[in-house]
């Protein structure tokens, strides 16, 4: 199924990691948690392709996982959290799997991370359109009487006061 466009979607080098990509995700996910267990890692390293087959991974997700393309299995609904659990099977860093997917030295990504990090220069959405406003019609509270705010006001006072 083909995922829906979002406003967010056109983020240079960003898979925000919201509801679909959650659902898309899910096999992929689950299987980067198994390996929070020493047998599961094992049994994974012994052979990787075989192991995959437990979870419903489609096949550009166990493509991903083999090839170890991690800016891929962001985007095919991995969270980094989970497949992070991946480089540590492999023995890597938070710091080396960040610094592989922003195609950084690790020294580099470091010194970046410790100058405050990416700029947003050149970050930033590429069509440049605002956060969608609420229109006119929806945004317009109703006006509330000003006996129920005093009301309101009063009983806030009131539990106050009884909690001190």
């Amino acid at each position: 199924m083909a995922r829906t466009q979002q406003d967010y979607d056109d983020i240079p080098g960003t898979f925000v990691f919201d509801a679909e990509r959650s659902r898309q995700g899910f096999g992929i996910n689950m299987f980067c948690m198994s390996l929070m267990k020493d047998e599961n890692r094992k049994a994974f390293k012994a052979n990787e392709a075989e192991y995959l087959k437990k979870f419903r991974l489609t096949p550009e997700q166990t493509e991903a996982v083999l090839k170890r393309d991690y800016n891929r299995m962001l985007e095919l609904g991995g969270n980094i959290y989970f497949t992070a659990k991946l480089g540590a099977t492999d023995g890597h860093s938070f710091q080396h799997l960040a610094a592989v997917m922003t195609g950084a030295s690790q020294q580099d990504y470091a010194a970046m991370m410790l100058g405050g990090g990416r700029s947003v220069e050149g970050n930033r959405s590429r069509s440049g359109k605002p956060v969608k406003a609420k229109s006119a019609s929806t945004s317009k509270a109703k006006p509330k009487s000003k006996s129920k705010s005093k009301s309101k006001s009063k009983s806030k006072s009131k539990s106050s006061a009884k909690r001190k």
